[in-house]
């Protein structure tokens, strides 16, 4: 069992980590106030002492602990390292990511350094000095003592009771109180001198307030975040305490940590492998050169390391396994339990000084033996480039970046030892890519593939989406009932119905479930549909077909589907699982297609079905949107027979 001490966004994303396992875990925050929806997690909440968490821990067999807490919360960071020393218990501490520390914000390390800063900050400044105090309620006692120096202090706090009534307690009043919404944490009032703010991190809204200050001519102090090596202390268990600093990263060392957790375990992409295979190969040309960086990495007569920190597209930073060759590093391909015919290949790195051009770039990524090329259009690289995509070309670029030299230019080349038979057994040939395998991935993890479970997390949204609209009516914005059959289109930021332009909203949201297939498409469908709660969206993956007929079991009288063209075009072939495991881009079908819609353009040269936008004109385009949405509707509508059904199909932007 996992005991989570949240409260905190970085208390959400755990809960969304631990959910996808489907098993049980306690989730404990100390006011109870969190709003957060738990399905496999059950909650305890109020404050635990020493002897309070080890009595939870033995009672519910507690064996891994998260601490995903604020990082200010010293008193119990410092309860968990003791808890885990006496109960012999790994911990996982989940941290926040901080930007730089700008050395135009005045720094101090604890409230007591206000003592002293404050009123000479006010001489200096020849004018009466206000502060404003976004540092939390519990901090309003540490901050009253400045008021006896004539410093005024406006407290900014949650309107909450509980906060309001803590305030009074600690002889705030309120005239001195001001209140901000969780969802607007950039907002500042009343205008002030100075600012005063903890270092909270990036998902504390340190950023904006620091931009909505400076907007408003405040002076800055901020207080630096507790160092967390002080608190994890000498006899704690053998894994002792990991820190992570986003889901996958805390996903891979629960999977680490407690196998059993999850019934499935994520992977690495050959993305990730390529990058961290790059830093270790950088590292191992400079350790041979000597040459000096500005790199916490790399220490001269160091030795090399075994595993290499890799900054992901999300921002996180994940630990991967390295190795050494003869003027080369690498990393072994891990799968984990997704089917993956590239488990366990080795992605090679070799790392080349050379002298920087004028004007010139200071990175090259070039693919060696094992590394396909594009041969046709339509991926993000033109013709006769490596199969090395965007991403992973941009992860290599940022992670190498605190070892630039400079004048000096570095050469990368990525290798696959025997990664032209392994392409022969992917979908490369198909695609046009020749001679080995694409380094690709979007995310820099791999996530399980399970059916099953997927379809049941896809159940288990429709659920709680039904259950936020229970007995609700529906009535379309403009005051008409949609009628069965309605098939629209969102294509080129217009909407058509029925074969007429619509303005306004299809739907007030009242009732509407909107099923997508993914972020891109949901980004879309969320401006369409302002006004739908969150509960309302819903990820369908590939499962087109299982997600309307759950929407039919569960009684939902209007359902919209968005779709992208790429799956438009197999849904519309009857695919109701578009899968790429299961069914390819037909472009015969798509020819089909065209002819219907009476565009004159031969599909035989294309890669990818969204080149379709590129050369279709507008109105050729509508036309064929048109078409495509009509084939898919007939093949879904029969899975829906007691709602009314609105398919859009998206542009992929």
């Amino acid at each position: 069992m996992i005991l989570v001490f949240g409260g905190t966004t970085e208390g959400r994303k755990t809960i969304t980590a631990l959910e996808e396992a489907g098993t049980t875990y306690w989730y404990s925050t100390k006011t109870g106030e969190q709003d957060v929806t738990l399905h496999h997690g059950r909650r305890t909440d109020g404050a635990m002492d020493k002897k309070a968490m080890i009595d939870f821990c033995q009672e519910h067999a507690i064996r891994l602990i998260i601490d995903a807490a604020h990082p200010f919360a010293q008193v119990l960071h410092q309860t968990i390292a003791d808890v885990s020393q006496q109960l012999n218990l790994p911990v996982i501490r989940f941290e926040r990511i901080y930007p730089p520390r700008d050395p135009d914000i005045i720094w101090i390390d604890d409230y007591s350094d206000l003592c002293h800063l404050l009123p000479s900050l006010g001489e200096v400044m020849g004018v009466g000095l206000t502060l404003l105090a976004t540092t939390g309620v519990q901090s309003i006692a540490k901050l009253k003592p400045l008021e006896q120096k004539g410093i005024k202090i406006y407290y900014r706090i949650l309107n909450r009771k509980s906060s309001i009534e803590l305030a009074h307690q600690q002889g705030a009043t309120d005239e001195q109180l001001c209140f901000y919404d969780e969802k607007e944490s950039s907002h500042l009032s009343p205008l002030t001198s100075h600012l005063l703010l903890k270092e909270s991190g990036i998902s504390g809204g340190f950023i904006e307030k620091v931009k909505a200050a400076r907007a408003k001519g405040m002076r800055i102090i901020a207080i630096k975040h507790p160092s967390f090596p002080s608190f994890w202390k000498e006899g704690c268990p053998k894994d002792g305490v990991v820190e992570v600093n986003g889901p996958y990263g805390l996903r891979r060392m629960v999977e680490h940590l407690l196998p059993e957790f999850y019934s499935l375990h994520s992977g690495l992409t050959t993305g990730t492998c390529a990058t961290a295979a790059a830093i270790a190969a950088t590292l191992q040309h400079l350790q041979h050169t000597g040459a000096a960086v500005n790199s916490s990495l790399f220490t001269l007569n160091s030795s090399l390391p075994k595993e290499v920190p890799v900054l992901l597209p999300n921002g996180e930073t994940i630990h991967v396994p390295v190795g050494y060759g003869e003027g080369y590093a690498y990393c072994i391909k891990e799968a984990g339990d997704d089917p993956d015919v590239t488990d366990g290949i080795e992605v090679r790195a070799e790392a080349y000084p050379q002298p920087l051009p004028e004007g010139g770039e200071w990175l090259e990524i070039e693919g060696g033996e094992g590394i396909g090329r594009f041969t046709l259009p339509g991926f993000d690289f033109p013709p006769g480039e490596p199969a090395i995509n965007r991403v992973p070309r941009e992860m290599i670029r940022k992670n190498l970046e605190q070892f630039k030299i400079q004048n000096s230019k570095f050469k990368i080349i990525l290798s696959v030892p025997n990664g032209a038979e392994i392409a022969r057994r992917t979908f490369n040939p198909r695609l046009g890519i020749e001679g080995g395998i694409s380094i690709i991935g979007v995310s820099g993890i791999i996530m399980p593939y399970s059916e099953e479970a997927f379809i049941q997390s896809i159940r288990k949204c429709m659920e709680v989406a039904k259950a936020a609209f229970q007995d609700v009516k529906c009535q379309t914005s403009n005051g008409r009932s949609a009628t069965l059959g309605d098939a629209c289109v969102a294509s080129r930021s217009k909407k058509w119905s029925n074969g007429k332009w619509l303005n306004g909203k299809w739907s007030n949201g009242k009732c509407r479930v909107v099923i997508g297939s993914g972020m891109k498409s949901e980004q879309q469908l969320r401006a369409l549909y302002p006004d739908l709660p969150q509960q309302a969206f819903v990820e369908y993956g590939n499962y087109i077909g299982e997600t309307l007929k759950m929407a039919d079991e569960l009684g939902f009288s209007h359902v919209t589907l968005g779709i992208m063209i790429g799956k438009a075009v197999k849904l519309a072939q009857g695919h109701l699982d578009t899968h790429s495991r299961r069914v390819v881009m037909d472009k015969e079908f798509i020819a089909q297609l065209l002819r219907e819609a009476n565009c004159d353009l031969s599909p035989l040269n294309i890669t990818v079905a969204r080149e379709l936008w590129d050369l279709l004109s507008p109105d050729e385009a509508d036309r064929f949107s048109q078409v495509v949405v009509r084939h898919c509707y007939e093949h879904c509508a029969p899975l829906l027979p007691n709602g009314e059904l609105t398919i859009l199909l998206l542009r992929n932007e």
